[in-house]
């Protein structure tokens, strides 16, 4: 039997405030455990939550960049479950009524092919504390640090497929919310976690089969792996002749196998109701159209102006605009080079190629984007070429020279222009390799044409690289073949 994937996420995104959603703790990542928990925090009586506006103001960010409904009364709720690093025994979420309501984004798959995946809602709630296992000798520790750190619950539809378009989309909401500065997007911190609900019917029905749910996936590739592996469990479990169980379930990336944790609730068994400390949120008109007015140009919409503006291919300006930061570097070095496309390979390339092997993010590259564009104008008018550029280039990245044209001068690369110098140095090249001028001019072309290229390696190598390559196999083959 033929089996088609249904997946939809739910993304947490931890927003980006200084203090938490419901109190004045701070959100910094990293403190020592449980310095950072008030009374507020740990529901003690006779405290009462405060909202903070800048968690509002971040989530009708994220609405108005998905075209989604906004909830102009959203409402408080409380969620009832007992969990040890749950310490008032419920959770201040959002159910009927949320800030953020049916909206959608596109994504770009492998092939290029472009997909609409809807946006069920998006809800303001608060974090759990976090326990920990590890050095307590059979015990648990609990650190409620996280307690109250704000949340954008983003719940996707039932709308993709396979694992590779769960993996795209959940890049595209990374990519968005950096973007909109309303998320860091650290994986690694758990400032975004995603819940991946999976099912399989048989290709060609309309029901939904059974569900389940593999909870707090901290990376793409995990995404990956765990969609990938409970389909391969669910369809040998029915094909086996069993049932698929409604659970959660966890991802063990170290067994690639995901097993129970708990049997998946309803919405009922939490007892959901209105909190009482909690008035509803009325937002104003106005302060949509505010918030309209402080959206930066969004992923999709710099793509497209990339490709417009700049003549890139779709691929490059998708990569280029991945995130915010990598693009205002693309557009700085573009700016100082004036040629988008050199700009584009530069960056894409080498640079991309040097933050990978020293594992850094685009903001701590050792290469200013300034410093890339002057080097990239160097290239142009022919001061050197593209092999020089890649020793001048590692020579930045040493933080040998502030800039190209110093390190060019410090260590005498600058590209040999002059015929009669490059002329007088092939001269030297052919009469010391007499007897392969000899075969190459008594060979056919197609041997011609392999033998060539021994010539212009072994001038390049007498210029130490620094002879214009174009003047250089103009000269040779005027020379071979006069």
């Amino acid at each position: 039997m033929q089996w088609e994937i249904v997946i939809g996420l739910e993304i947490h995104a931890q927003l980006t405030t200084a203090s938490k959603i419901f109190s004045g703790s701070a959100t910094t990542f990293g403190a020592e455990p449980n310095t950072q928990a008030s009374l507020v925090d740990l529901g003690m009586p006779g405290t009462l939550p405060v909202l903070n506006a800048q968690a509002v103001r971040n989530a009708v960010k994220f609405g108005l960049a998905i075209d989604a409904e906004i909830g102009m009364t959203n409402v408080f709720a409380r969620k009832n479950y007992f969990y040890p690093d749950l310490p008032k025994g419920y959770q201040t979420s959002q159910m009927d009524h949320p800030i953020v309501g049916k909206g959608y984004l596109d994504i770009t798959l492998e092939d290029g092919t472009v997909k609409r995946v809807g946006v069920t809602r998006a809800h303001l709630e608060e974090d759990a504390g976090k326990s920990l296992h590890e050095d307590f000798h059979g015990m648990s520790g609990i650190d409620l640090n996280r307690a109250g750190t704000p949340l954008l619950e983003i719940v996707s539809e039932p709308d993709m497929r396979s694992a590779k378009e769960a993996v795209a989309y959940a890049k595209t909401i990374h990519s968005l919310v950096r973007y909109l500065g309303i998320c860091d997007g650290n994986m690694a911190e758990g400032s975004l976690r995603c819940d991946c609900n999976v099912s399989i019917r048989p290709k060609g029905q309309a029901e939904f089969g059974t569900r389940c749910e593999i909870k707090n996936v901290n990376s793409f590739r995990f995404i990956e792996k765990a969609i990938n592996t409970e389909v391969q469990r669910q369809i040998e479990l029915i094909e086996d002749g069993g049932k698929v169980v409604q659970e959660t379930r966890l991802y063990d990336p170290n067994k690639d196998e995901t097993r129970s944790m708990r049997s998946k609730e309803e919405a009922n068994d939490y007892r959901y109701f209105p909190c009482p400390d909690l008035l509803p949120v009325v937002l104003e008109p106005s302060f949509i159209e505010e918030v309209r007015g402080e959206l930066p140009e969004l992923p999709q919409q710099k793509r497209e102006r990339f490709e417009s503006q700049f003549g890139l291919s779709t691929y490059d300006a998708s990569v280029l605009s991945a995130s915010r930061e990598l693009a205002d570097y693309f557009e700085q070095v573009q700016q100082t080079c004036g040629d988008a496309k050199l700009a584009a390979n530069w960056v894409m390339g080498e640079l991309s190629s040097l933050l990978n092997k020293e594992g850094l993010e685009i903001e701590q590259s050792p290469v200013s984007a300034t410093q890339l564009g002057g080097m990239i104008l160097r290239i142009k008018d022919n001061t050197i070429s593209g092999k020089i550029a890649k020793m001048v280039f590692e020579a930045l990245a040493a933080g040998e020279g502030d800039s190209a044209d110093a390190i060019i001068e410090a260590k005498g690369l600058k590209q040999v222009t002059d015929s009669g110098a490059i002329e007088a140095m092939l001269d030297e090249v052919l009469a010391a390799n007499a007897a392969q001028v000899e075969q190459y001019r008594a060979s056919d072309e197609a041997k011609r044409g392999k033998m060539f290229g021994f010539f212009v390696g072994q001038a390049m190598k007498a210029s130490k690289g620094k002879a214009n390559p174009q003047q250089v196999n103009e000269l040779l083959r005027k020379k071979l073949e006069g």
